[in-house]
């Protein structure tokens, strides 16, 4: 099987193990993730607006001290861009379904809190299948040191996610158990 086929085969079983994960809460997975970030404080961070059963971040960009932004997907094909939020910020959906904000600055974050379908100890991450994370950190890290925290499960973690050449590895990936350092 490649890796693709591999993949989409793994997305199942993933979003199985989430929907499992989330129904049960995420204790103190915010804690944990507010810890991690300590590097970046007062910086740019890069959150998400959670969909479905992903793990919840707004906790940790509300009391954020610094700017706060989340993705904006442009088109396919096209890295992300990010727009200012604020926990007032008026939402509306964006393509894909993710709610972002109906206006505001456009930044560039220093570190960015990824949402994932699975993850692996040596920081590889499986998501929908869009590469949209992939393509926006190959550009970000071209550009400048930025740091992808990815957030998720501790049900979410495979043994072996399967690797393209494109996939950008995580630096840490942070769930209510604790953090994975890759």
């Amino acid at each position: 099987m490649d890796v693709i086929a591999r993949k989409t085969a793994l997305r199942e079983a993933a979003l199985a193990a989430r929907a499992t994960a989330h129904a049960a809460g995420q204790g103190a997975a915010c804690d944990h993730l507010r810890a991690a970030l300590a590097p970046w404080r007062g910086r740019v961070l890069a959150g998400y607006m959670p969909m479905r059963s992903e793990i919840d971040p707004l906790p940790v960009m509300a009391g954020w001290d610094g700017p706060v932004c989340v993705p904006v997907v442009i088109g396919r094909g096209q890295p992300l861009r990010f727009r200012r939020w604020t926990p007032q910020a008026r939402m509306v959906p964006g393509n894909f379904g993710a709610l972002i904000p109906d206006e505001g600055d456009w930044l560039v974050p220093d570190a960015l809190i990824v949402p994932l379908l699975a993850f692996d100890r040596r920081g590889f991450r499986l998501g929908y299948g869009g590469g949209f994370y992939d393509r926006t950190l190959e550009g970000l890290r071209a550009a400048a040191p930025v740091g992808a925290v990815g957030f998720a499960f501790g049900a979410q973690e495979l043994p072996d996610v399967p690797v393209e050449p494109t996939d950008q590895p995580l630096d840490l990936i942070v769930t209510e158990a604790g953090v994975v350092r890759p």
